[in-house]
């Protein structure tokens, strides 16, 4: 190590426990504690912070340097039996380290504006609590930067969890009931509507393709079956009828997608306008209205998606049950099934899967029925949601459903990836989102943060050698 990597290193770990430190004693004296307490805790977590900083950044950097950094550096340094020179020794280390790790800069750059940003348009956000709630989110990503350069397996994973766990960190610190039971169950039932219809997007992303259709599809799922259950038909078959609706679009879409390759982004965007279209006519007959439908829907489906539902007399809404089942079943078939091998190596290199023998018309066109099968699922089970059939209520799935698959970090190159990640990627859409509620802004302050926020994320994700040995 370097005279300046060791001067930098020694004192960044230093400023960082020092403010800490002082962060400590603020939040303590914001809750009124005991003038003791606050010392008490503010020099243990200093001390705790430099113990930590020493083990995890400096010796993890050099395994031989033993000095604890406090001390001196070693004035002896050799390589090769040739003494250093002090011009060599005294290289620009701080501009080294921005200059290798520019997106990450940029990205700490970027939570900084943001910060700033809401200060200004949430009345009543910036306080002495939330500034060093910021703070302690900021440590929390610089030590996982540090640790995650020693990650080699499963990359994409950690950088998720990473994520996840500083957002609770930061909506835990900064919002008041953010980890309430209520409001967890709330998150979770939303996540897993957006979670369900990630499911064919996620298909369709390993084998190179994507589907657009799904929002549209969500929609005119919802509207039809509050149709038919309004005319009379039990909601049962309504349902079945819905589901077969959605099997049949997605086989539509797998086959002309297939025959025209290339073209199945706008093919499928052409498919949903159509379907979209075609359920709003069907409706509309004898009515005045095909946009919203209203009727009564039936109990067990409100108590399926509702915040107040019930599994076997437990206070667990269905929904999530559903999802959770749903997650196990499709991660354990694209890891230990044939089929999901098969899938992977598709979408890796169709030229030596065909020679290997496997139906690329097959999966493609399977990949499809599956996502058209979990978009109308999705779209009956908002029913039980919002009590009334509308046709828009899939439109915020239109870019969602991608955002999951590619926050996650699966690759839309195809052949990398996986639902796991997919599920790290609607967690962290759904934390975001409802820290951003948390924080008073409005619905156009969340949308512009929130594409901020996936831009250096899908960045980082695009730096990982998977997906640049396949660009």
């Amino acid at each position: 190590m370097k005279r300046s990597a060791f001067l930098f290193f020694k004192g960044l770990g230093l400023l960082f426990a020092i403010l800490c430190g002082i962060g400590t004693a603020v939040l303590g004296w914001f809750d009124g504690a005991d003038w003791m307490n606050i010392v008490t805790y503010s020099i243990a977590v200093t001390g705790l912070i430099l113990w930590g900083w020493y083990h995890f950044s400096i010796r993890w950097i050099n395994s031989d340097l033993k000095q604890n950094i406090f001390t001196k550096f070693p004035k002896d340094e050799k390589v090769e039996g040739k003494e250093i020179s002090e011009e060599e020794n005294e290289e620009n280390f701080f501009f080294k380290i921005i200059r290798d790790n520019k997106w990450k800069v940029l990205a700490f750059i970027l939570l900084i504006l943001i910060f700033i940003f809401v200060s200004f348009i949430a009345e009543g956000f910036f306080s002495g609590r939330t500034l060093v709630s910021f703070l302690i989110f900021l440590g929390f990503i610089i030590l996982m930067g540090v640790v995650g350069q020693y990650v080699t397996a499963q990359k994409s994973v950690f950088i998720g969890i990473c994520v996840l766990i500083g957002l609770f960190i930061l909506g835990s610190l900064t919002i008041s009931g953010f980890l309430s039971m209520l409001n967890m169950k709330s998150m979770l039932v939303f996540a897993a509507f957006l979670g369900l219809a990630t499911v064919g997007q996620t298909f369709v992303a390993l084998l190179g393709g994507l589907d657009l259709s799904i929002p549209f599809l969500i929609g005119a799922s919802n509207v039809a079956l509050m149709s038919l259950i309004s005319k009379g038909v039990p909601p049962w078959l309504g349902l079945v009828a819905v589901l077969l609706l959605g099997l049949i679009i997605g086989l539509i879409n797998g086959i002309l997608s297939f025959r025209l390759q290339g073209q199945a982004l706008i093919l499928t965007l052409g498919v949903g306008f159509f379907v979209k279209g075609g359920v709003q006519i069907l409706v509309a007959m004898g009515t005045f209205s095909a946009g919203t439908v209203f009727g009564v829907v039936p109990d067990w489906m409100r108590n399926i998606a509702s915040m107040n539902g019930k599994t076997i007399g437990l206070p667990i809404p269905p929904i999530i049950l559903i999802w959770i089942v749903a997650s196990i079943i499709i991660i354990v078939a694209l890891r230990l099934t044939k089929w999901g091998r098969n899938l992977y190596a598709l979408g890796g290199s169709r030229l030596s899967s065909s020679r290997l023998s496997i139906s690329e018309k097959g999966y493609w066109i399977g990949a499809y029925v599956i996502s058209g099968f979990f978009a109308s699922l999705t779209g009956a089970l908002l029913l039980g949601w919002s009590g009334g059939g509308f046709i828009g209520v899939g439109d915020t799935y239109l870019f969602l459903t991608i955002a999951a698959v590619v926050v996650g970090g699966t690759s839309l190159l195809g052949g990398y990836g996986g639902y796991g990640l997919s599920v790290i990627g609607v967690l962290i859409l759904q934390v975001i989102t409802t820290v951003l509620i948390g924080w008073g802004l409005k619905w156009e302050a969340q949308q512009f943060i929130l594409g901020l926020l996936i831009i250096p994320m899908v960045a980082l994700y695009a730096r990982s050698p998977h997906i640049r040995s396949q660009i």
